[in-house]
């Protein structure tokens, strides 16, 4: 078994400018943001705070260094040969890659998985250089906080990254073209709340708004943005630019037309339910391919090809792939929105239960946001949970399990839950999704 990398580091976009370097921002910005506005009013008061931005990346890359060597220890220790450079296909079982350190190296192969991933999708008319106009990969590595920024797209990496620099001391606007922020996925009545309480942090939005074009020819970037329906033209100013309309499948310089791959119209790798493309022994998982762009996503299909490749059979489901926004608060969800639900027309219950009504948030002085349940009004089967609030994304964990093995409300509220714990926010849910909460 061989791996092919053009990075020269492993992990992908995940380990290496997404998922991981961005929690470590995102922690590390919440905890001085807490010291400046949150941790008087707990009896702790700190003097002379400053922020030591270049220490807080050097935090970042200490933690990714980490885990890309762990990789690396991983395919050592499993006999994976890691071959660094760009890979591309010959004929259907040759593949030729140009080494990072200069040269060429062929490999030959009986099984092969294509999962090259994505990249961040441009905006016309904005050149983006990494450090005025700047994607996710830019805004991970800025060298000072700027004075303004504007971020075009409210979608999850918008929002982190929105988040990140606004409560290090940057004047963050967000504009959206849709009418609610977090993206297709995210329950309309959490986006709601999600939006209010990040206004309350500072962040500005313009929802249901279009940039028409932007400008950097000046000591500062002028941005064009009109109602998504038309009207009235404004300009925003800003230092940097962030560009977070989401991303789009890395398929260049593949030599797909060498084996005779297809795209669809969106660019992505077009496989079957086996993950095969047109040459059934090349398989493609992971962003490059259908399905929601997510490292978890792509994990488990790979788990699933493999199982293809070795026995035959595997299995995903991609109806029970939880999402996570890592904002203060968190929100995470899976399964079906209410607006979803509502359009499939199955008749449908919903309950919810705050956190400011969850003795462990009080205690934490941490109460904002809810836990929202869906449920088939009928069979009282779990369909969706929709979590806002703190530590969300680990909460959707019991989430995913409820809605994988099908469980009724019912069944979670009669399941104990420690006392005092944030978890008992989602026994209550499901209990006022069942019958009624017993604390709200």
């Amino acid at each position: 078994t061989a791996c092919i990398e053009k990075r020269g580091r492993l992990g992908g976009t995940c380990l290496n400018v997404g998922c991981i370097p961005s929690k470590s921002l995102l922690n590390n910005s919440h905890l001085y943001h807490q010291i400046l506005h949150d941790t008087k009013k707990r009896g702790i008061e700190v003097g002379d705070v400053k922020l030591n931005l270049e220490q807080m990346m050097k935090a970042k890359d200490t933690s990714v260094d980490g885990l890309t060597k762990g990789i690396e220890f991983l395919f050592k220790k499993n006999g994976v040969d890691y071959v660094k450079g760009t890979g591309a296909l010959v004929d259907p079982n040759t593949v030729k890659v140009n080494l990072l350190e200069g040269g060429e190296q062929t490999l030959r192969a009986k099984n092969i998985i294509i999962a090259t991933g994505s990249e961040a999708t441009p905006f016309p008319g904005l050149n983006i250089d990494e450090k005025r106009i700047i994607t996710s990969t830019g805004a991970l590595a800025l060298k000072e906080v700027p004075k303004k920024m504007v971020v075009i797209g409210g979608g999850i990496i918008g929002l982190e990254m929105a988040s990140v620099w606004s409560r290090l001391g940057a004047e963050v606007t967000v504009v959206e073209f849709l009418n609610q922020i977090g993206g297709p996925g995210m329950d309309a009545e959490i986006a709601k709340q999600a939006q209010k309480i990040l206004s309350k942090q500072g962040i500005k939005f313009k929802t249901g708004t279009k940039v028409t074009k932007g400008d950097d020819s000046g000591a500062t970037i002028a941005v064009n943005i009109e109602s998504a329906k038309g009207g009235k033209e404004e300009i925003l100013d800003a230092d940097v630019v962030l560009v977070a309309i989401g991303r789009r499948p890395f398929t260049e310089g593949l030599g797909l037309d060498n084996v005779g791959i297809e795209k669809d119209e969106r660019g992505r790798l077009v496989i079957d339910q086996e993950y095969r493309t047109k040459v059934p022994h090349i398989r493609v998982i992971g962003d490059c391919t259908f399905g929601p762009m997510l490292a978890h996503k792509a994990e488990e299909e790979a788990v699933a090809a493999v199982e293809y490749i070795t026995k035959g059979y595997g299995h995903v489901n991609y109806g029970v792939i939880p999402s996570v926004m890592y904002t203060h608060p968190e929100v995470a969800w899976v399964g079906q929105t209410e607006a979803e639900v509502k359009a499939a027309g199955i008749k449908y219950r919903v309950g919810t239960f705050p956190f400011s009504a969850n003795s462990r948030a009080k205690t934490n002085l941490d109460t904002e946001g809810q836990v929202k349940f869906i449920a088939d009004a009928e069979t009282d089967r779990v369909l969706g949970v929709h979590i806002i609030g703190p530590n969300a994304g680990e909460m959707v964990a019991e989430a995913t399990l409820a809605v994988e093995y099908g469980a009724s409300c019912e069944d979670i509220a009669r399941t104990c839950h420690a006392h005092p714990t944030l978890s008992e926010a989602f026994k209550e849910a499901a209990m006022a999704t069942y019958s009624k909460a017993i604390h709200f």
